[in-house]
């Protein structure tokens, strides 16, 4: 299961949205600009008050990292 943590003014949010998009990856999205629980939860996490903040399967990753998202994805790294 993939939860992105995020707010609708990210960048890197967005880039990593469109990465999913992009590679069919079903993902649920939590915006945590209006949710203090859901803020809780990702700082809970991941000690970061940045988004985004990725959950995969319990990997969390800071950040549009692609690598590191591909990795936990069990994806190639395509050059």
């Amino acid at each position: 299961m993939v939860k992105i943590y995020s707010t609708p003014t990210c960048v890197y949010c967005k880039m990593a949205k469109e990465f999913f998009a992009k590679n069919n990856v079903a993902y649920e999205e939590v915006n945590v600009a209006g949710d203090q629980t859901a803020l809780k939860e990702m700082v809970d996490k991941s000690h970061q008050m940045g988004v985004p903040v990725i959950d995969i399967n319990g990997s969390i990753i800071i950040g549009f990292d692609k690598g590191n998202i591909q990795k936990a994805l069990g994806m190639q790294d395509s050059i």
